[in-house]
């Protein structure tokens, strides 16, 4: 599908921006040895994401939600504290792991340096289920200027619902088919193409860590397929 007539990038953040296994596995490992417990911090990190996913996905679906994605964190840890006999984490410790280290993510190397780029194209906006709040502290900490942020947590419906991506695309006043929607999420991009949105998928083989990514391989009904941001800027069009 030709990519003509594009004028804004809608990222994916959680995964696609923010290397968020890095920074939960080291949080939960210094924290295990705080205590002197040893455990599978990769296991326990990955089980950390995809329940706090979990309770994100279609959110507001059939009710307006009673907590956004800090909350999702809180309690997919305590959940987690509970399973893996962690219980000599105190509350502040805890609240370090699911609040402090969460908003202080780093993103992947290659996107600090794209980004400007892009935006001198494209407007380049965080579409995300994340808080608001994650995406103003991680951009903060890692020098990223959005030209705009859309949470779900302002439309009170959550990806994969098609009313977030259809509202997303209002509060830029553009068409769905003017939109790119960038993820290394197939279930991401499957539901905004749904709704006419163009789509770009970023591999991002380290996401999960040692244990690969869930979802690796892009839907060949991707518009794009990169392997990096500079490659996927490239192929918009874009001189680095």
């Amino acid at each position: 599908m030709s990519l003509h007539g594009v004028k804004a990038l809608t990222f994916d953040t959680g995964g696609t921006i923010l290397d968020w296994h890095t920074g939960i596995s080291k949080a939960l490992s210094k924290t295990g040895a705080k205590h002197g417990i040893e455990k599978d911090w990769t296991h326990i990190t990955n089980e950390f994401r995809r329940r706090s996913l979990g309770n994100m996905i279609n959110l507001g679906e059939t009710e307006p939600p009673a907590y956004n994605f800090d909350g999702s964190h809180q309690m997919a840890l305590e959940e987690l504290v509970v399973e893996f006999g962690l219980d000599a984490f105190t509350e502040a410790e805890r609240r370090e792991i699911w609040y402090d280290t969460v908003h202080n993510l780093q993103c992947w190397s290659d996107f600090p340096g794209t980004l400007p780029k892009l935006r001198e194209k494209f407007i380049c906006a965080s579409f995300t289920i994340l808080s608001f709040r994650i995406i103003i502290d991680t951009a903060k900490r890692n020098g990223l200027s959005w030209d705009a942020v859309i949470s779900c947590e302002a439309i009170g419906k959550y990806k994969v619902l098609p009313e977030s991506y259809q509202t997303a695309a209002k509060y830029l006043q553009l068409k769905p088919s003017e939109i790119c929607m960038v993820a290394c999420h197939n279930f991401d991009l499957d539901a905004a193409k749904a709704v006419g949105f163009k789509t770009a998928f970023v591999k991002r083989p380290d996401e999960w860590g040692p244990e690969g990514p869930p979802d690796p391989e892009p839907n060949p009904i991707h518009d794009i397929v990169a392997d990096s941001f500079p490659d996927m800027a490239r192929q918009l069009g874009v001189e680095m």
